[in-house]
């Protein structure tokens, strides 16, 4: 997992609220089992004027022209910005990996679905939650500056757009994984030798536990 330490980029401004999981991605491409590869089909029925599969080429696809991702300069985009509950419904890793194949590394919103939010975390992707007055003005700034680009420092909990600074908290274990790039799993495996230790100990102390 790469480490977020800072970040610069594009706002993506999606002034909506409840967008849930099987709008980031919709369900048919759920059947790939692999974790990459899934960033063309973000926002998948909104992307495109016609239907697709995890198998359908790419080219064959009409992009809706309509659409913010299918625009300059935000089809380069990294940081989306979003109004309440983004990544609410169902608990599909599917959608962070969407996001994150497409670059998006900080997504800001009021609030978040609580697994969507889990999940973005455990693939180095930041869940930023500010205040509703914080985001309405976000929006602003955006509809006032096409392109407008966010600075983040996960060191010093900030964020910059513009002229603008905005201080956040942060959870400090999540905090730290994200500047080390690691999940839970990795974050646990640091400690192997350790886990070892201790149970070659209850083996010696309690054998009875061990005992087939």
């Amino acid at each position: 997992m790469q480490p977020l330490i800072t970040h610069s980029g594009t706002i993506i401004p999606l002034n909506r609220a409840n967008i849930d999981t099987d709008m980031l991605l919709p369900k048919q491409y759920l059947k790939s089992l692999e974790s990459h590869g899934f960033g063309a089909f973000l926002f998948d029925d909104e992307r495109y004027l016609d239907p697709g599969e995890i198998d359908t080429p790419l080219a064959s696809r009409r992009e809706n022209p309509d659409f913010i991702l299918n625009q300059e300069p935000y089809r380069h985009g990294s940081v989306v910005l979003a109004q309440a509950n983004f990544g609410c419904g169902s608990s599909r890793e599917h959608a962070v990996w969407a996001l994150r194949d497409f670059g998006v590394r900080v997504i800001i919103a009021p609030s978040f679905g609580d697994i969507f939010s889990n999940n973005c975390f455990n693939n180095g992707l930041l869940p930023l939650t500010l205040p509703q007055a914080d985001i309405d003005q976000l929006f602003a700034l955006t509809q006032a500056d096409t392109g407008l680009q966010a600075q983040l420092d996960l060191v010093e909990k900030t964020l910059r757009v513009g002229s603008h600074d905005w201080a956040f908290e942060l959870d400090e274990g999540r905090r730290q994984r994200l500047l080390s790039g690691l999940d839970e799993i990795g974050e646990t495996l640091q400690y192997a030798g350790r886990i070892k230790d201790y149970e070659a100990g209850r083996r010696r102390e309690e054998p009875w536990v061990f005992r087939a």
